[in-house]
């Protein structure tokens, strides 16, 4: 009896000593893990659809998996918009300018969130917003979202070709252009029965395009005449023009010679004059004392009564 218990005793003992084993390992493989040091981010998505996206769904850069999808979320507060948390790995680069978007596989259905850098030189995402909790990643758009939104728009356009199709195609517009082939029919029929006049017409306007090309000739060949007239007339008025230089310059040089004879006879009058008026003054002179004498007619016969020094006296 003694025996069975000591058995069981070791056995529990045992059992209890693997299971706190198992529980210390357990503990030490969650705790390694939870050691990795992930960096957190948030992406809100507000057009594209989050089918086939589940939590630790795979985070992609450049096709390699860099983190995990940890949870989702509508955003609130009026926003259509729905918040997707993720944790990458700590040497993820992701860039202050990196935006992410939604890869679906086409087969599957399972998406993924991928990441993309437009500038690998932009610096790291590091600081959060000051009311979110993670630094928040801006929402891209995948190369299928492109071409989706490329048909959609190629379909709109083309629905607005068929719409204005149909206006152009109108009851009014087929009246009008039943009208319009009408109207040509009349006028070609018109021009059917006025060929001969038509061909009169064009024969008129031929004639008169030969008159009028032998009166650009005649034109062409007075302008010709008119041309050597005025060569000609040109040349005598340069002729002219040289002989009255000529003659200007002897008549100067006559001036100036008859300048010079001017200017001679003038300084010889000049000298004439000056010698009459010193002879004349030298009359007046006379003249005057001889007048003097005259008036004192005494004197003239008898002398001024003045006795004469004799010799040797003054």
């Amino acid at each position: 009896m003694m025996e069975t218990q000591a058995r069981y005793t070791l056995v529990g003992t045992a059992v209890l000593i693997v299971t706190l084993l198992l529980v210390a390992g357990l503990a030490w493989l969650a705790g390694g893990t939870d050691k990795v040091n992930y960096r957190h981010f948030t992406i809100y998505f507000v057009k594209q659809s989050m089918d086939g996206l589940d939590v630790n769904s795979a985070v992609k850069l450049r096709g390699i998996k860099v983190g995990v999808v940890t949870g989702y979320e509508f955003a609130g507060k009026g926003q259509n918009a729905v918040r997707v948390t993720i944790k990458v790995n700590p040497d993820t680069p992701v860039r202050t300018n990196a935006v992410a978007y939604v890869e679906r596989n086409i087969v599957t259905g399972l998406a993924t969130i991928a990441l993309s850098n437009p500038d690998a030189t932009s610096p790291l995402l590091v600081n959060a917003p000051d009311d979110e909790q993670y630094p928040v990643i801006a929402e891209g758009s995948s190369d299928l979202d492109k071409v989706a939104t490329a048909v959609s728009r190629i379909a709109e356009n083309g629905a607005q070709v068929l719409d204005k199709m149909n206006g152009l195609l109108s009851a009014e517009n087929r009246n009008g252009v039943g009208k319009t082939i009408e109207n040509l029919q009349q006028i070609t029929a018109n021009l059917a029965d006025s060929k001969q006049e038509l061909s009169r017409a064009v024969i008129s306007i031929k004639d008169a395009a030969d008159a009028f090309r032998e009166a650009s000739g005649s034109i062409n060949q007075v302008a010709l005449r008119a041309g050597d007239s005025f060569e000609d007339l040109s040349s005598n008025a340069s002729t002219a023009i040289k002989q009255a230089n000529a003659t200007l310059e002897l008549l100067n040089r006559e001036t100036s010679t008859v300048s010079v004879r001017l200017q001679g006879l003038a300084e010889t009058g000049s000298l004439e004059l000056t010698s009459v008026s010193r002879d004349v003054r030298n009359s007046a002179d006379s003249v005057g004392a001889a007048g003097q004498r005259f008036t004192d007619p005494r004197g003239l016969l008898f002398g001024d009564g003045r006795p004469q020094p004799g010799p040797g006296e003054k």
